[in-house]
């Protein structure tokens, strides 16, 4: 029993060291101007397709394809 008690402790320890020490190099991380860079121009694609996606569904009400009919 003492046994299982030891290999439990040393599992708990070990696994709350590993989440210290990703919690720990993950905060020193700073954002690049590459990252930003990056979000810019994924949040301009983004637009450019809802913009696209509107206008095409625009289109196809004022023919009346999607009419109910």
């Amino acid at each position: 029993m003492t046994t299982v008690m030891v290999i439990f402790g040393l599992a708990l320890v070990l696994g709350g060291a590993a989440f210290i020490v990703v919690a720990w190099r993950d905060r020193r991380r700073q954002p690049t101007p590459e990252d930003s860079a990056a979000a810019r121009e994924a949040a301009s694609t983004q637009e450019r397709y809802a913009a696209e996606r509107h206008g095409v569904q625009g289109d196809v009400w004022q023919r009346g394809q999607n009419s109910q009919g």
